[in-house]
């Protein structure tokens, strides 16, 4: 396979060349399946625990195929469920717990990157959620209250009027918006190759090319394995961390499912529309519509803009043809433009690709000493750092099993979740939601009030 067509693969200062498939048997302490995120940051974090560790890295076309490589680029410390569902499911200490984590797994990601000499144009200049309604406006003033409610400082989450966003950042028919520091901008093609370097360079074997037909749960007295076509890797734990693309594994059609996003990049604007827009400090912008859109300005002064509404294809299906959605891509460039009226010139780049999403919204880390076979993802979009904050929490497990750490305590760490439900009904419900996200925010915008949709939505989502 090549790499996907995104504008970040365009920016890596030279092209990718694979590294060599597999076509040996191998013994290893850990087996990797997959090279993404959550696989190169547990291969350096099992280095850093542990030099002699000998580790293999096993992906099927190159490192950052995946999500990984062709992401919106937040390093954020979003987590797919809200805060009051957080702290209804697992308390409100677990809650403060794990956004203190969080939001110090943005700083450590930048340090950790430019410990390892990674250039992945990481900026920390927050997050703002824009409103443009007045709806919209009632929603986020009412979110940021109830933080103050669950310990969230002003430092942490503030309401900007608009008077304020100039000194932040602009979109047409913003009420105001809810901002937060706790986001990074990052190049993510940048950020997943370099990683690759770095766990080569530290000694983790890294295979390329090379499929993996399945993993074979160990069992009295035998270790578990990794079949490939060009070899066996056999190894004291395998670590699946193959996120969207685990449906295509043999027993693990229901744990998660693939859901596209697409992204379109626009040629670099001018220093006059910068100077209009703001954006200054490089902070990623959305808004409070059900229908997740996120940006970013680049290293280049190019706006790099995702969305969802493609949908979801029957038995979590994963194909290279669901990678464009024209339909979609085109909402996203006119959505674009809504929001930037002065933007002029083409868009250059438009990409696509599937994120993990677990039945119960949650993240999940699992490591089954008794199988040696452990794993992690669902990251329903926000897994640039809670990849790393999952890989950390793998390697302490895998390490130190018998010490608790801030990582390994965490609520979503050794959590089963629900399986997602048996086709037509996983197919249905995911796509009814798909289409309330859209039926909501099309009926918002004409009433400027909440819609029955939005009702339904929310509790189809739990």
């Amino acid at each position: 396979m090549k790499p996907p067509h995104s504008l970040w693969w365009t920016t890596l200062d030279e092209p990718v060349t694979p590294r060599a498939s597999l076509r040996h048997d191998l013994d290893v302490d850990v087996a990797i399946v997959g090279g993404g995120f959550t696989g190169l940051w547990t291969a350096r974090e099992l280095k850093r625990r542990d030099p002699q560790l000998r580790i293999a890295v096993l992906e099927k076309s190159v490192c950052g195929f995946g999500a990984s490589g062709r992401n919106g680029g937040w390093a954020s410390a979003l987590f797919p469920i809200k805060n009051d569902a957080i702290v209804s499911r697992y308390g409100i200490d677990a809650f403060t717990q794990q956004r203190h984590v969080l939001e110090g797994a943005v700083r450590d990601l930048g340090e950790a990157i430019s410990d390892d000499g990674i250039d992945a144009h990481f900026v920390q200049g927050g997050t703002l959620t824009f409103a443009r309604s007045e709806l919209q406006a009632a929603r986020l003033r009412d979110e940021v209250r109830a933080s103050r409610e669950l310990g969230l400082s002003e430092d942490d989450v503030r309401w900007l009027e608009v008077s304020d966003l100039y000194d932040f950042g602009y979109v047409r028919g913003a009420h105001g918006a809810m901002y937060s520091p706790h986001c990074a901008r990052i190049n993510p093609a940048r950020l997943v190759r370099g990683l690759c370097d770095v766990d080569e360079k530290l000694g983790v074997a890294i295979f390329e090319d090379t499929t993996v037909t399945r993993i074979v749960r160990g069992r009295r007295g035998h270790r578990p394995r990794v079949l490939t076509i060009g070899g066996t890797v056999s190894a004291d734990y395998v670590v699946r961390a193959t996120e969207a693309f685990t449906p295509t594994f043999t027993g693990e059609r229901r744990t998660l499912a693939p859901i596209y996003s697409m992204m379109i990049a626009t040629e670099p604007l001018s220093a006059s529309f910068w100077d209009e827009a703001g954006f200054r400090d490089y902070a990623t912008f959305t808004d409070d519509r059900h229908l997740t859109i996120y940006g970013q300005r680049t290293s280049d002064n190019r706006i790099a803009f995702g969305g969802r509404g493609a949908p979801y294809h029957f038995g979590s299906t994963v194909e290279e043809q669901f990678d464009h959605n024209s339909k979609v891509l085109s909402l996203l460039e006119a959505t674009l433009r809504e929001l930037f009226p002065t933007l002029e010139g083409s868009i250059t780049h438009r990409w696509g690709g599937p994120v993990g999403m677990t039945r119960d919204l949650s993240p999940s880390v699992m490591v089954d000493y008794e199988t040696g076979l452990a794993s992690a993802g669902g990251y329903t979009g926000d897994g640039v750092v809670l990849s790393r904050v999952c890989a950390t929490a793998i390697a302490d497990l895998l390490t130190a099993p018998s010490t608790e750490t801030s990582h390994t305590s965490l609520p979503f760490v050794q959590h089963q979740g629900k399986r997602w439900e048996l086709e037509p009904f996983r197919w249905l419900g995911i796509n009814v939601g798909i289409g309330l996200a859209t039926w909501a925010d099309h009926s918002e915008r004409r009433h400027n009030r909440e819609s029955r949709a939005s009702q339904w939505l929310h509790r189809l989502r739990g």
